[in-house]
């Protein structure tokens, strides 16, 4: 989900577009608060690991 995030928030900085940086960065936010959470040991939906 980061790697995704970055590529959109790349694309959308070269193209110009607003929306896929807008989405880039909220990706990135969410996979990075996945990713904190998971290395923490809380389980998200239910999984204790998230990948």
């Amino acid at each position: 989900m980061i790697i995704l995030g970055l590529i959109l928030l790349i694309i959308g900085l070269v193209v110009g577009m607003g929306i896929l940086s807008t989405i880039g960065i909220i990706l990135i936010a969410v996979g990075a608060l996945l990713w904190v959470l998971g290395a923490f040991g809380h389980a998200i939906g239910g999984r204790r690991h998230y990948y």
